[in-house]
């Protein structure tokens, strides 16, 4: 067990990059665990970190290490819970990443939390496409079509993206019948951050046609400015549905081109796929599962 324990204390500095926050986390100190990471060190004939008076950072056989030891105490983490008493209580720290609009999810993660209150989450939302592994993610949660990336996945609903505007933009400026009509609109655009590529409208288009060069009127990476212009009556968005279903509901926006967007998207769920999905993140993705896309 001894190993086992060293395995932790590792792991603990490999996601702190700190001697000193990885002995506040384990309640140990700095220098018990410059000891045991030493002590891991000689047993293994190889160095797991650079090290100087400010900074800790893994060595390249310390990155391969660092997966497998992961990988051993999730295991070992499920094999406790499968054991115990408590197996239907998980628990533990889970870090999850997630798309940058948080709406679709606070009703979801509330109830996660008053239901499953000894996981402690670690929730990061970005639109950025982060390195599951190297950053030390549980899961990451998605739109769109997935390539192969070597992670395992779960659909977690689909969702519509629709063109809305406000009904007064709409009558100063008329409402497009066709897409070709959107060359005289004002267009408000995402920008995906990774790639700083503008968002494609679900536009359907003829065969071998080349989708039309929208105005750029205002280009941003933010939902809710989005939104904001779009009642304020500047322009047609292209969003998610579930992020403007109360201002369509109430009538503030109303969707155009209906008929000529193309169908649902779908959200994600991946984690790595040579890791055991521990019951802490079996049970949130399932709990998501549920609510997101009721």
């Amino acid at each position: 067990m001894d190993s086992l324990s060293g395995l932790g204390v590792f792991v603990q500095v490999a996601e702190t990059r700190s001697f000193s926050e990885a002995g506040r986390a384990l309640g140990v100190s700095p220098s018990a665990v410059g000891k045991s990471i030493a002590r891991m060190e000689a047993r293994l004939k190889v160095r797991l970190f650079h090290r100087s008076t400010r900074h800790v950072a893994l060595t390249p056989e310390g990155e391969l290490f660092l997966e497998r030891c992961r990988r051993i105490l999730c295991e070992v983490e499920a094999a406790e819970l499968e054991l115990s008493e408590t197996a239907d209580a998980p628990r533990g720290k889970l870090r999850v990443s997630l798309p940058r609009y948080s709406g679709l999810f606070e009703p979801a993660i509330a109830a996660f939390m008053r239901q499953y209150p000894e996981v402690e989450l670690d929730l990061d939302f970005t639109d950025r496409m982060v390195d599951v592994i190297g950053e030390g993610y549980d899961a990451v949660v998605r739109s769109g079509e997935m390539d192969d990336s070597g992670l395992k996945r779960r659909r977690l609903g689909r969702f519509r993206r629709i063109l809305a505007a406000s009904p007064g933009y709409l009558a100063e400026h008329g409402t497009p019948r066709r897409a070709a009509d959107l060359l005289r609109h004002a267009c408000l655009h995402y920008r995906y951050p990774s790639t700083g590529r503008l968002e494609r409208w679900p536009l359907k288009l003829a065969p071998q046609a080349q989708a039309p060069e929208l105005p750029q009127t205002l280009v941003c990476n933010s939902v809710e400015m989005r939104v904001f212009l779009a009642l304020g009556g500047q322009g047609i968005v292209c969003l998610p549905d579930f992020t403007i279903r109360e201002e369509m509901a109430a009538g503030r926006l109303q969707s155009v081109l209906d008929e000529q967007t193309r169908g649902n998207a779908t959200m994600w769920a991946l984690w790595p796929a040579s890791r055991h999905a521990s019951p802490k993140l079996r049970v949130f993705i399932d709990h998501l599962a549920r609510h997101l896309f009721p």
